[in-house]
């Protein structure tokens, strides 16, 4: 697949800026171009405005900023479109106007080249009819704000190629999105059961139910969410919401807009008047009816996204999971619900608007797959796929990666597997909300048992008779950077980071942190890395010889694709400085440094004078067992031993509940 370099934006306004920003923070040249050069220059300064925020965050710096602007080329003439490999229309919602567009587009497009709509509302494939190729038309829905938000929704047409469809996913992995597919209906995956339940919320107003603020509270508790219906609408404007709804109307009755929608929207124009509930004032009967109907409605519309096959159990959770930031998603929602309650709710709401009960309400249509197993020739990509919680390891996450893995070992025909992850991360963890459930249960058995069971399945791919290569996408934290230890050899991508940060929240590395570094690094370097908690940059991993080379995004998926066969081999010689670092971890013990009793021929050397004060900060129970494991070397299974000891310990719940923030640990 060739490499994607040019991309254009058609449309200035603050979806397509935002898209604009989007790609050329991620390193593409990108093509902005309006009507007028005034749209242009209003969208560039707003891509400066929200840069700018950026920078007082200390997100990025004034010369990142520069350089992604420098990427923006804007124009006021199509033809400067026909360099670009991947166009994407962005302009608003009028079915006439796209279809005019694409038409101008012929003869300026490569011939090869990708034309995606943005459109959240009309037929993909009905739009690919004015396109100048449809096996080249694609949608591409993105989501505000795009560029933070990481969902696009891919959406082939009837005459969509494969090949587009996967260019589209080659330029999701390249501009830092987390796709999912489904098929050409209205409302796409979100929208389809979004939008109705905020219509059901009007509803709920409507029939002087409760007002706005109160149906805000309750939705915000059932649906763990920052901001209720109401507050959403306003944000993004109640006209989207109204016009959203009368697109999927063709559903039945269930879809119908409410009159107060249409009113709020057509005539009086205004954003909800909302008086703030404290959920715990709502009357038992009014938090209750609320709860039944917007839990019901979004559950009755999920039912039917999965009886028409618009996408599988996982992409429906993922879309409200990243798109919505919902803290959990239908599906996962349902699960927690069980089958009775959801059929329950959903013959509630049926029978309101007579809607048929879809025949996919049960776990057999609830299970998600995060562990995904591709195979081409000798060759299997094994990827962990839950970027919604940055693909952190739990029970069902690891039983998984069993499953798949064990399934590549046993294929007689493949010879060389590859670990990676989807999405920002690789894996950044063991999912923290585990841990933390079975401490406050007074559970720890099951910690010890997941740990058990995670490092017999680390030990399978350790020992494995395949050639094993780690891929290392992103963010490897924790259990992440140790299932990277299994492999035989480690490639990341640029910008990728990796640290044992666990003895920073309480705990120690349990899945071979404290032992398959020192195979790389040594005794010395894993103390410190398993000690301070450092972050390392890829580069920093490969000069200590912790990876074994880098390579560049767009080479990471080649690579995934089975299109390029190069690993690079880089230089293990250190650079000044970690020499000094080995040296200092050799002579002194955590003890001597933490009490500033460390060697006097390294004391005062400016390269370590940070470390006392890391080491200082540490959980003092964690950073005891977390040396003597190291020191011991005596196997994996050792990290077992102590883990009651550790997590029985109050520094391990205060550490766990407060990732992120600056504590204070007592050693006990």
């Amino acid at each position: 697949m060739k490499p994607l370099k040019n991309i254009g934006v058609i449309g200035a306004g603050t979806m397509g800026a935002a898209l604009a920003q989007k790609f050329a923070q991620e390193g593409f040249v990108v093509t902005l171009a309006d009507r007028e050069m005034q749209f242009i220059d209003k969208g560039i300064a707003g891509i400066k405005n929200t840069l700018q925020e950026g920078i007082n965050r200390k997100l990025f710096t004034e010369e990142q900023m520069d350089y992604f602007v420098n990427n923006i080329h804007g124009t006021s003439e199509l033809a400067d479109l026909k360099i670009c490999d991947i166009v994407v229309e962005a302009i608003f919602e009028d079915f006439d106007v796209k279809s005019d567009l694409y038409k101008q587009l012929a003869g300026i497009l490569k011939p090869e080249a990708v034309l995606a709509t943005n459109t959240s509302s009309f037929s993909v494939t009905e739009l690919a009819k004015s396109a100048p190729n449809p096996a080249n038309f694609v949608g591409l829905h993105y989501f505000f704000h795009a560029a933070k938000n990481r969902l696009v929704e891919i959406i082939p047409g009837e005459q969509t190629s494969q090949e587009t469809i996967d260019k589209c996913h080659q330029f999701a992995f390249l501009s830092g999105k987390d796709p999912i597919t489904c098929k050409d209906r209205n409302g796409f995956v979100v929208n389809r059961f979004f939008v109705p339940w905020l219509n059901e919320s009007v509803r709920l107003y409507e029939q002087g139910i409760a007002g706005p603020g109160e149906i805000d509270a309750v939705c915000e508790k059932v649906f763990k969410i920052g901001m209720g219906p109401f507050a959403l609408m306003n944000a993004t404007g109640v006209p989207i919401a109204y016009h959203a709804q009368k697109t999927l109307e063709l559903f039945g009755d269930l879809y119908t807009v409410s009159e107060r929608l249409k009113k709020q929207a057509l005539e009086t124009g205004e954003p909800w008047q909302i008086d703030k509930a404290d959920p715990a004032a709502i009357s038992a009967e009014v938090f209750e009816k609320i709860r039944v109907r917007m839990l019901g409605v979004v559950f009755l519309v999920c039912a039917q996204i999965l009886a028409e096959q618009i996408c599988s159990a996982v992409a429906l959770n993922r879309g409200a999971r990243i798109g919505l930031r919902w803290s959990r998603g239908p599906v996962e929602l349902m699960q927690a619900s069980g089958k009775k309650e959801v059929n329950d709710l959903i013959m509630h709401i049926a029978g309101l608007y007579q809607t048929p009960i879809p025949q996919t309400i049960g776990q057999e249509h609830w299970s998600m797959d995060y562990v995904t197993l591709k195979t081409s020739g000798a060759t299997a990509v094994l990827s962990i796929e839950k970027p919604e919680d940055m693909n952190a390891l739990n029970e069902q996450v690891v039983k998984q990666l069993d499953e798949k893995f064990s399934i590549a070992e046993t294929d007689p025909v493949i010879k060389t597997i590859f670990l990676t992850g989807a999405g920002k991360a690789f894996v950044a963890g063991a999912d923290i909300r585990f841990f933390v459930n079975n401490i406050r249960k007074h559970s720890i058995e099951k910690i010890v048992e997941f740990t058990t069971y995670g490092q017999s399945v680390f030990e399978k791919i350790d020992n494995s008779s395949k050639h094993v290569i780690a891929l290392v996408n992103g963010l490897a934290l924790g259990g992440g950077l140790e299932l990277a230890l299994c492999a035989d050899k480690i490639i990341a991508v640029e910008n990728a980071a990796v640290a044992f940060p666990e003895t920073g929240i309480g705990i120690y590395p349990g899945l071979g942190g404290t032992q398959r570094p020192q195979k790389r690094v040594g005794k010395a370097l894993t103390k410190y890395l398993v000690g301070t908690g450092q972050m390392l940059t890829a580069k920093k991993a490969v000069e200590i010889g912790l990876f074994d080379g880098i390579v560049t995004r767009s080479e990471a998926f080649e690579i995934l694709a089975g299109e390029l066969d190069l690993i690079p081999e880089e230089s293990s010689v250190r650079p000044d400085g970690w020499d000094e670092i080995e040296r200092y971890f050799e002579l002194n013990s955590f003890t001597k440094i933490i009490g500033n009793k460390s060697d006097p021929a390294t004391k005062d050397n400016k390269i370590l004078s940070r470390i006392p004060g890391k080491l200082a900060s540490k959980a003092p129970v964690a950073l005891k067992i977390a040396e003597q494991l190291i020191d011991d070397a005596a196997g994996c299974h050792t990290e077992l031993e102590k883990l009651e000891t550790v997590f029985s310990t109050e520094d391990a719940l205060l550490g766990l509940t407060s990732i992120g923030r600056r504590v204070e640990f007592s050693g006990k």
